[in-house]
């Protein structure tokens, strides 16, 4: 080598020591979380130093994600370090889109400024392909909208118009003025189309659409229309996206905007015109607010003489088959108009008008009548014929009209009355717990991600149990392997407010939580509150379990996992487990053995010989099976409702504050069973005394006590009641539960069903309907105590009566016009009896004649007569006197 070869040597060695020594530099800076020394330290490298120092980024990131949550401020800031290093070494677009929009870095967050400041040296297509890949991802843009628009900035690229960057970009408008704010910003005429396309609008276009400001600056859809007639933006492009937007359908809120826009822009006589289907599409299929709108274009169009008969009669069809009776009403005055008009279309559209006929409000099946009444003379024979026969859709109270209307081809002939109830459903068996190790880890994945599942559950954890028992090692690996980045995997104390589901029993599995945390919680696994004894049930089963796997105890599966979807057990299955469990000389754990105790099935066929079988197993267990399944060991309560009084702070005293529940002393629980069953061995208390407890457990609950309908109810009743007074959905889920288990049903189900019946969600009293019907099938329905729980109930307002108006109108409407009426008989004298009528008694009295007029139900009802013949024309009035005729007392009793 010569001279100057040499030299060549020495200074490549030196400039490869020095790039080593900077990447070493950098490294350190970014362990030590110094952020603001790392774009210096980036740009010193040079294209070499930076590639050097991409390996030693991902490693060190690799390690911070295994940090415990100790550590989480020291995470933070070599987190923030770790963003800018690797967007400013990565060279490829791909990957350092990946990098900069990792939810890790996300998480704890840099400053926008300073990603881009690192970036900023980068050549425009590049920036390009990074700020689309950003875009695209579901929330960075939205959550990082700064960042992203910043390389937009940067580079002079469209606007990447994905739903994540239009959400950022709303909220970042200048919400005080949006006129101005979407005016100056050049995006505007190209986002604002994707805004009124994006299935859920967002939050702060949502408040500023439902509310106007007193200018209009800050109201989306004033401002749009403003922008629209300056021309910034394109009027027929934005009527387009309304339309189509609105022709989709969804959520209420989240047409809004569309809608609101629409309107005030405005349509032309031509787009009208044009729209016709999209209309007729709207008026069938959208939402109350969008068919009233569509309604109102078609009626104009109409009444113009523009609409085709045949459009108006498919037009009509749809919404007299609405629920909503303000458009009825509407559309039936609109076809009063229309054949004022034109007469000689009353054969096209009359028959549409018998749609209406079996509507549920008897004023418009009148309205309808009248209106078929006034244009019968013109049509002809065929169109009479169909008219007369869907006559017997009307109500019975409007029979004598159809029939003098109609001839006697109206009258139809009347049929005896049978009440129609669902078949009783039977005990479904439940899936055996998995087999393989393959699908215990598909199940615990399944739980995992839908904690509520309490069949998915059960079977989950009795198969941990068991593929610990039979092959500790390779569940162990499975579970790592499958749940390794989980928090929970890490170590440190993550279990201090308790088990959190399965993951406390698999920590346990694999070494990551201490047993003396486990231990600890076995201790603690008590309810804290009157109303939480069911999650200290659940939760004591957790902690019982982690023990028996962190303590490698041999036990070969879990005794109480059940074999029906009530959660019950067989009584011969459980039989056969302690039988097995004596042949391998285990001993039965305290929690799982009482558990399923309290789920064995005590009565029914095969009972009796289970009892002898287990006491045959010449263990103690089996003999506390065989005591158990001999004796008398129901649990029901006694419940009283406190007198109402005022709450300090708000004025009420909610439901949950006022159960007080008096169990009957159980010997062999307070002796035989572990502390978390404590609260049934015995005492008073109040369920849910000034307590706002929740555990996120309540799905649970059902399982607990299958065979034990009264205290479960005791203990549902508060989160029953969280539908009725808050604004709870699912809450009355554990009725159905109460209908389909088993043991006597009292006081206690009874107020539980009454609460459900004036639940604030529609899909939540239907559920209590569909309990209310399984009860009345299985002959353990008391209609009239169920009645009688609901007058206090209305009278304090815990059930608003328009609510329970709807689950009565609903269970009748199945054919159980009896079972219903026999509940409204023993609540409707209260409401009767109020010095001022309550608002939705009218609809409660429309429903019980109703009932009445199809079950034929004869007798008085006090107070009905007085109601009847109170002066004016109001719904309670009307509905009144129709009950009264409904029940046989006549018209004479009115008059008197």
């Amino acid at each position: 080598m010569n001279a100057s070869a040499r030299a060549g040597a020495t200074l490549d060695a030196a400039a490869s020591t020095a790039s080593a020594a900077q990447v070493e530099q950098l490294l350190v800076a970014v362990r030590q979380g110094r952020r603001g020394d790392v774009p210096g330290l980036v740009e010193a490298l040079g294209a070499a130093g930076r590639k050097a120092a991409v390996p030693g980024l991902k490693e060190l990131r690799k390690e911070v994600r295994g940090w415990d949550w100790g550590r989480w401020r020291e995470q933070r800031k070599v987190r923030g370090a770790l963003r800018l290093a690797g967007a400013g070494c990565l060279t490829g677009a791909a990957a350092a889109a990946d990098w900069i929009g990792g939810r890790d870095f996300q998480e704890w967050g840099t400053e926008s400024r300073a990603v881009l400041g690192v970036l900023a040296h980068r050549d425009h297509a590049w920036l390009t392909e990074v700020a689309r890949r950003l875009a695209e991802r579901p929330t960075m843009a939205e959550e990082e909208y700064g960042l992203v628009h910043g390389l937009v900035l940067l580079t002079g690229c469209p606007a990447p118009a994905t739903d994540s960057y239009v959400r950022g970009w709303t909220a970042a408008l200048d919400r005080r003025d949006l006129v101005a704010s979407l005016r100056q910003d050049p995006q505007t005429p190209v986002l604002v189309p994707r805004l009124l396309d994006l299935t859920e609008t967002p939050e702060a276009v949502g408040w500023q659409t439902a509310a106007a400001s007193d200018d209009g600056r800050s109201h989306w859809p004033g401002a749009l229309a403003v922008l629209a007639a300056e021309g910034l933006l394109d009027r027929a492009e934005l009527v387009d996206a309304c339309v189509a937007r609105l022709l989709r359908g969804g959520r209420p809120r989240d047409l809004r905007l569309s809608l609101a826009l629409l309107q005030a822009v405005g349509a032309t006589d031509e787009e009208r015109r044009a729209r016709i289907p999209d209309w007729l599409g709207m008026v069938a299929d959208g939402s109350s607010p969008v068919a009233a709108h569509a309604q109102e274009v078609l009626a104009g169009l109409a009444l113009d003489g523009v609409l085709p008969v045949r459009e108006l009669a498919e037009m009509s069809g749809s919404v007299l088959f609405r629920t909503e009776k303000k458009l009825v009403r509407a559309q039936l005055t609109l076809l009063s108009k229309v054949l004022r008009q034109a007469p000689d279309a009353a054969d096209e559209l009359l028959p549409v008008v018998m749609d209406a006929f079996g509507h549920e409000d008897t004023a418009i099946q009148e309205r309808a009548l009248k209106l078929v009444g006034r244009h019968l003379s013109g049509v002809d024979g065929q169109v009479r014929e169909e008219l007369a026969g869907a006559a017997v859709l009307l109500s019975p109270m409007h029979r004598a009209a159809a029939v003098e209307l109609f001839g006697a081809a109206a009258d139809g002939g009347a049929l005896p009355y049978e009440e129609v109830l669902p078949p009783v459903p039977e005990p479904r068996p439940v899936a055996p717990t998995a087999g393989s190790l393959a699908e215990l880890i598909e199940d615990l994945v399944t739980v995992v991600r839908r904690p509520g599942e309490p069949e998915e559950f059960e079977r989950a954890l009795d198969g941990l149990v068991r593929h610990a028992h039979g092959d500790r090692a390779a569940l162990t690996a499975a579970v790592r392997e499958t749940f390794g980045d989980a928090h929970w995997m890490r170590g440190g104390d993550h279990f201090g407010y308790g088990p959190q589901g399965l993951m406390v029993v698999m920590a346990a599995l694999a070494g990551t939580v201490r047993v003396s945390r486990i231990t600890d919680g076995r201790r603690r696994a008590t309810a804290t509150c009157g109303h939480a004894g069911p999650s200290g049930v659940v939760e004591a089963r957790l902690w019982e379990a982690a023990w028996l796997i962190a303590s490698s105890a041999p036990v070969p599966f879990l005794l109480a996992t059940p074999t029906l979807h009530t959660g019950a057990i067989d009584a011969p299955v459980l039989v056969e487990r302690l039988g097995a469990y004596r042949d391998a000389g285990a001993e039965p754990a305290p929690v799982d053995l009482a558990q399923a105790l309290l789920r064995v099935r005590r009565s029914g066929p095969g009972v009796a010989e289970a009892a002898e079988a287990a006491a045959a197993l010449g263990t103690r267990a089996g003999e506390r099976l065989a005591a158990w399944l001999s004796a008398d060991v129901s649990l029901a309560p006694g419940v009283r409702f406190l007198d109402r009084g005022p709450d300090i702070r708000s004025g009420r005293w909610w439901l949950a504050d006022r159960v007080v529940v008096a169990f009957r002393e159980r010997r062999t629980i307070r002796e035989e069973f572990p502390p978390p069953f404590q609260w049934l061995s015995g005492e008073s208390t109040e369920a849910a005394r000034r307590c706002r407890h929740w555990s996120g457990l309540e799905s649970h609950w059902p399982g607990v006590l299958p065979q034990d309908r009264e205290p479960l109810a005791v203990w549902l009743l508060p989160e029953v009641g969280n539908g009725s007074e808050w604004d709870a959905r699912g809450s009355a889920r554990g009725l159905t539960a109460l209908a389909e288990g088993e043991g006597p049903v009292g006081p206690a189900v009874h107020a539980a069903l009454a609460v459900g019946l004036g639940g604030r969600h529609a899909e939540d009293r239907l559920t209590a309907v569909d309990a209310l019907l399984v009860l009345a099938a299985r002959g353990e329905l008391d209609a009239p105590a169920l009645g009688g729980r609901l007058v206090p109930l209305l009278a304090e307002g815990t059930v608003k009566p328009n609510r329970l108006a709807d689950a009565a109108r609903t269970a009748a409407a199945t054919g159980a016009y009896g079972t219903v009426w026999a509940v409204l008989a023993e609540l409707l004298p209260g409401l009767l009896a109020a010095p001022k009528p309550s608002r939705g008694l009218g609809e409660l009295l429309a429903v019980g004649a109703e009932c009445v007029e199809r079950c034929g139900a004869v007798g008085s009802l006090p107070g009905l007569a007085e109601a009847a013949a109170r002066a004016g024309s109001s719904q309670a009035v009307v509905q009144a006197r129709r009950l009264l005729s409904a029940l046989g007392q006549g018209a004479d009793q009115v008059a008197s």
